[in-house]
């Protein structure tokens, strides 16, 4: 049967002594992965919580994150992911509105003071939780603050020693796992998978990245509460072969747990390579990896990935967003570097299809010309949980997701990711990827990183502006890169003005660290304002 539960059940009987995750140097193999399932779902019935019952997961990489969700998924519940960077407003927002029953958060971890931002949350939002389950490793907790002090407290670690559960409620078109959106200009949508589509994709990605095959550890240090690190795990997990799992990311621990478990195969954030490069004294940081799978977040990426090949890092572009689970697709290995860290690639299923549709006129696009990109595939998501409408505008009439990104297809049947459509520059009555411009003005020796965005102007429609760091040891000349850009792009596309920055501002988010365009954008209006 296509479920999660029965993906571990057949890797427990058949592979039940191999190493399945390494967790603190030590391993845990495939059946007590199973096992430790079976008793999460032990854990969970006994706190009342049956098919379709929400399970609020407030946790950092662990094993008992992952024998939470096999414990739901056995009970036919539905684990929801709770970032552990979110803050007070946040949590309890996703608490009410999921209606989740348990929340199961780490108290001690990193020092972070999980229970004071309970303490500073809505107390009518928490109201319908009912048991508050502790986790820890060494650190106990006495009280609990006054929104969740009308639950019942249960500490996993003593709680777990209970006897597994001998049932399975499983099926594929049961829903199990939420994650939230960025929520970026309204409250976070409710994505919402199935045992199938996750337990299909698990399959897919370790075939399609050569995980099965592959003969080494993978190495997980994205968090699982967001689609990138738990479409990797469930991966890692479907290939056979071990995870080496950690609870947060340390650039010098990444280097020492790849030479030490001999990690081959590792996705992570541009921000996390770039890190690991500045940290490590190693001619090749990581010797024994394939490749990196990564997409450009909040670097100069392609000056990262030239830097990165020069260590022995091989970095691939990728395309997945939460709707149809991460590692969606991955570009060609034999490309040539620039166009193999571009984002997009081969979708990694054979019954993926991938279309672009002109967003103005709704026709369909051939090779090369820029629209909207529409999914589908075998690993997406069944809705948005309790948002009909949401769902309804998000798919056409025969069940493509409309995706919000601007891309392309290629002649070779691949696909390029360009842009988010909110961030498509309309100028010149011409759609414009901000990365055309950035890409210009980081042709320039005077600047190391750049961002555009578009503000619209009184009278004058939409105008780009340009923001950068300067390279070092050159001095900020907006009138000579201004120049290079009307010398180099048509007239429409120059910035109107471009401002030096020491930074751009940034956001955390479970898949990564993201600039943020929304503030630019604002930035921007703001300065122009003012001149």
């Amino acid at each position: 049967m296509d479920t999660v539960t029965a993906l571990l059940a057949d890797l427990a009987d058949h592979r039940g002594d191999h190493t399945a995750i390494i967790y603190h140097d030590q391993p845990i193999t495939f059946a007590q992965v199973d096992d430790m399932g079976r008793r999460a779902a032990t854990l969970l019935h006994n706190l009342g919580v049956g098919q379709g019952d929400r399970v609020a997961l407030w946790l950092p990489n662990c094993p008992a994150y992952m024998a939470l969700c096999l414990g739901c998924c056995r009970l036919g519940a539905i684990a929801v992911a709770v970032n552990t960077r979110f803050r007070s407003v946040e949590v309890s927002d996703i608490i009410r509105r999921s209606g989740a029953e348990v929340l199961v958060m780490w108290p001690g971890f990193r020092e972070i003071d999980f229970l004071g931002l309970l303490a500073a949350a809505d107390g009518d939002a928490l109201a319908g939780l009912r048991s508050l389950v502790l986790y820890d490793e060494g650190t106990g907790v006495e009280d609990l603050p006054g929104p969740v002090s009308h639950c019942d407290r249960l500490h996993y670690n003593e709680a777990i020693r209970c006897e597994a559960y001998g049932d399975d409620h499983a099926t594929p078109e049961q829903g199990c796992n939420i994650f939230t959106t960025s929520g970026t200009t309204k409250a976070p949508k409710f994505v919402f998978h199935t045992q199938g589509s996750i337990s299909r994709h698990a399959r897919l990605v370790a075939e399609g990245f050569g995980y099965t095959a592959s003969n080494g550890a993978l190495l997980q240090m994205m968090p699982l509460c967001g689609v990138f690190g738990f479409t990797q795990i469930m991966a890692g997990l479907a290939s056979g072969q071990p995870t080496v799992l950690t609870a947060s990311f340390d650039p010098q621990q990444t280097v020492d747990l790849s030479a030490r478990h001999n990690v081959v195969n590792f996705n992570a954030t541009d921000d996390m390579i770039q890190s690991i490069l500045d940290h490590s004294t190693l001619d090749k940081p990581l010797p024994n990896l394939r490749f990196v799978g990564s997409a450009a977040f909040a670097t100069n990426y392609t000056e990262l990935a030239a830097r990165a090949e020069t260590r022995g890092i091989h970095m691939v572009g990728l395309y997945g967003m939460s709707e149809v689970q991460a590692l969606f697709a991955v570009q060609p290995m034999d490309l040539p570097l620039a166009e193999r860290i571009a984002g997009g690639g081969r979708p990694i299923s054979d019954l993926s299809q991938v279309r672009v549709r002109d967003p103005d006129s709704g026709e369909l696009l051939g090779p090369g010309v820029p629209g909207e990109l529409e999914l589908k595939g075998p690993s997406l998501m069944k809705e948005y949980y309790l948002n009909p409408e949401a769902t309804a505008e998000e798919f056409t009439e025969d069940g493509f997701l409309r995706s919000g990104d601007l891309g392309q297809l290629t002649e070779d049947g691949r696909f390029l990711y360009l842009q988010r459509m909110g961030d498509v520059l309309r100028l010149g009555g011409f759609l414009v990827s901000p990365a055309e411009i950035e890409n210009h003005l980081m042709g320039h020796d005077g600047v190391a990183d750049a961002q555009v965005v578009g503000v619209k102007i009184a009278g004058g429609g939409i105008r780009a502006m340009g923001f950068v760091i300067a390279a070092p040891d050159r001095d900020f000349d907006e009138d000579d890169l201004r120049q290079h850009c009307l010398d180099g792009l048509a007239r429409f596309k120059a910035p109107l003005r471009i401002f030096a920055l020491d930074a751009f501002p940034t956001t955390e988010s479970a898949n990564g660290t993201k600039i943020q365009r929304a503030e630019l954008r604002r930035m921007a209006a703001e300065r122009v304002a003012k001149s």
